[in-house]
């Protein structure tokens, strides 16, 4: 495509994002990052060129564009940063809302994409289909469970040694955002929530953050509870959907869709490609959705196709785990802006 991809932070995600680019194709990609390891690793492994910090990148006219793979705490700086540039940039899951307000503002003639990796997982993709089709009927209630254990995450670095262990930006806490970016896609947005927050076990190195999200969203006709947690010993995604019509059943772990339709006193087994992970991975964790997301992100940048998410619905999903967090330490029920 002719342009030179910058990836600012070569963790375990920029790495990943330099693989995404490479099996699209692109060649012209520099990492940054302030770790002599990392960029060792990088240019060994993905024979990148790498620097220590952004400043040492050449100043270029030539098309440009940034993803951006630090740690959440440290993201408003690098896209102010891609504002003050005018460069498209990538963005990874957020959790905190520093600035936003005025990168909202300031990104509105410029390509800006907040991660929505999880709208690009096959199931997921059929389980809106099938939302949006009518044939569950109307909606009574859903469950939803997305479940973790957080010394599972890295197993190559202590859980005290990043971002998942300091209160703002812990593990938990940045699993809900993740999870409702795709939940209010199929299912729109909530007007109020009501919420349990709170540490349940003992995780070495998890001292100071809650582990367990415990959310009930009011959707008006219908509830739903999201309980999200980094202390389940076995990787878990599960999502149960009462329908007037009928009821599906998503279990990751399985590889398929139960859909049992009423009017026909049945179940139907929807089985999808889950793909292929990478060494070290989940097996439920394929490197295709992250492929095809950073194929929408290039798309957005050469054909004008709009990006599935916005700094300004971000910015809405991060009302919801805050709203939440208020309703657990009040005991009330928050209204959320419609």
């Amino acid at each position: 495509m002719n342009i030179q991809f910058v990836v600012i932070g070569l963790g375990s995600m920029g790495k990943r994002r330099i693989r995404c680019l490479q099996a699209l194709g692109e060649k012209q990609i520099v990492g940054i990052d302030p770790r002599e390891d990392r960029r060792h690793e990088v240019m060994q492994s993905y024979g990148v060129e790498t620097l220590a910090d952004l400043a040492s990148l050449p100043i270029s006219t030539d098309k440009q564009a940034w993803i951006i793979s630090v740690p959440p705490a440290a993201h408003h700086f690098y896209m102010n940063e891609a504002v003050k540039q005018c460069r498209p940039f990538f963005v990874e899951a957020s959790v905190v809302d520093t600035g936003m307000v005025e990168l909202i503002e300031g990104t509105r003639a410029l390509v800006a994409a907040p991660s929505a990796t999880l709208l690009f997982h096959p199931a997921i993709q059929q389980i809106r289909a099938l939302v949006q089709s009518g044939r569950l009927g109307k909606i009574s209630n859903i469950v939803m469970h997305s479940g973790q254990y957080l010394p599972d995450w890295h197993t190559y670095e202590q859980v005290q040694d990043y971002y998942v262990s300091q209160r703002d930006t812990g593990g938990a806490r940045e699993i809900v955002p993740f999870e409702l970016t795709w939940l209010t896609r199929v299912f729109g947005w909530p007007m109020g929530v009501s919420a349990q927050v709170r540490k349940t076990i003992d995780i070495v190195g998890a001292e100071a953050i809650d582990d367990t999200y415990n959310l009930l969203l009011d959707f008006s006709s219908y509830s739903m509870i999201l309980t999200v947690d980094v202390v389940s010993r076995v990787a878990t995604r599960r999502l149960l959907i009462n329908g007037e019509q009928g009821q599906l059943i998503w279990d990751w772990n399985h590889g398929v869709i139960q859909l049992f339709d009423a009017s026909k006193q049945a179940w139907e087994e929807m089985p999808y490609e889950r793909g292929q992970s990478a060494e070290g991975y989940n097996a439920n964790i394929s490197e295709q959705m992250y492929i095809d997301e950073v194929a929408a992100f290039c798309q957005a940048i050469t054909a004008n196709k709009l990006f599935p998410n916005t700094l300004a619905e971000d910015h809405r999903i991060l009302k919801i785990l805050y709203a939440a967090e208020e309703a657990s330490r009040c005991g009330i029920t928050q209204r959320l802006a419609v």
